[in-house]
């Protein structure tokens, strides 16, 4: 008897450690079969990191720049030729492209060429930064919904294809949740939300 409930608790064992393997793999391929990224501009990259950071499906949003050839640019340095951008990692069994497209356009002015609400320069100027032909098919999709929607109104967002991203200073990731008071007094001065709203009306940010 002793020797059949060890017998049964071997198989037990067995079976537990089996699926357990198993559920890790599957898992681990789950989820690296899920994650995308997507790089979008739309001026300061603090906005754009709240924008998106605590969407559902969202896994990460990082800060910094990329669409410049120089290499290694820093925010308090040189970033001549890039644009301030966020990368987003998300679930794409949660969020698709398209969510975030949405998300982004009512995220930005799209009529601005010098840049974005109070910051202006090259640096600040709003563009969808593609990876893929299926991202620039959706997200020339998107640009020319926009258009339509606007027929009085020049729409400057560019989409440019995708090069280097560079991650900015760290005490420029979650700057809005590390610094609150600076970051909604800076949004509120530089007149982003009251422009959105302007432009998107009620289906703003």
């Amino acid at each position: 008897m002793s020797q059949q409930k060890s017998v049964h608790s071997r198989k037990l064992v067995n079976l537990r450690n089996t699926v357990f393997t198993a559920c890790l793999f599957t898992l681990a391929t789950v989820a690296h079969g899920q994650t995308a990224e997507a790089v979008f501009a739309g001026g300061c990259f603090w906005c754009m990191e709240s924008a998106y950071q605590e969407r559902e499906g969202v896994l990460d949003v990082v800060s910094g720049f990329t669409g410049g050839t120089l290499q290694n640019p820093t925010y308090n340095g040189n970033h001549e030729g890039h644009y301030e951008v966020v990368k987003v990692t998300y679930d794409s069994s949660i969020l698709s492209y398209q969510d975030l497209l949405d998300q982004y356009w009512v995220n930005i002015d799209p009529f601005d060429p010098r840049g974005q609400f109070c910051d202006k320069g090259p640096s600040y100027r709003a563009a969808i930064f593609v990876a893929s032909p299926e991202q620039e098919a959706l997200a020339k999709a998107s640009l020319e919904s926009v258009v339509t929607r606007f027929p009085g109104e020049t729409v400057v967002t560019e989409i440019l294809p995708s090069s280097t991203f560079w991650p900015v200073e760290e005490y420029h990731q979650d700057y809005y949740l590390k610094n609150p008071v600076r970051y909604k007094y800076y949004r509120w001065n530089c007149g982003r939300d009251q422009r959105l709203e302007a432009v998107w009306g009620a289906t703003a940010h």
